[in-house]
């Protein structure tokens, strides 16, 4: 294999669901941050489409005087929402599941 050269990984522990306890080098990105989703599709063994598993990334601990995050780790999210989507203070919320919500003016 070719030598990767700048591109580096972290060795990023699993909770959770079926990778629960495993431990697996992920590629970090410019900033030095895993990704904040990552996805593992799992074949299915009839043949059908792949299930993909979701995981979330959330800080594995804080520093004491800063608060800052002291690592990362992926739980499990067994919704699997896609989280790809800017949230921007502009952006209307989310639907809910009741639809609108019903007029109290008569």
């Amino acid at each position: 294999m070719a030598d990767t050269g700048a591109v580096k990984s972290e060795d990023t522990p699993f909770e959770g669901g079926p990778m629960d306890g495993r431990v697996l080098p992920v590629l970090v990105g410019p900033t030095g941050n895993p990704p904040k989703t990552y996805r593992i599709p799992v074949p299915d063994a009839a043949g059908g489409p792949p299930t993909v598993l979701v995981y979330r990334r959330v800080p594995r601990g804080h520093s004491k005087r800063l608060g800052l995050p002291r690592g990362w780790k992926y739980e499990f999210d067994p919704e699997g929402r896609s989280g790809g989507r800017l949230k921007w203070p502009w952006s209307k919320p989310e639907s809910q599941a009741g639809g609108k919500p019903s007029d109290t003016d008569g």
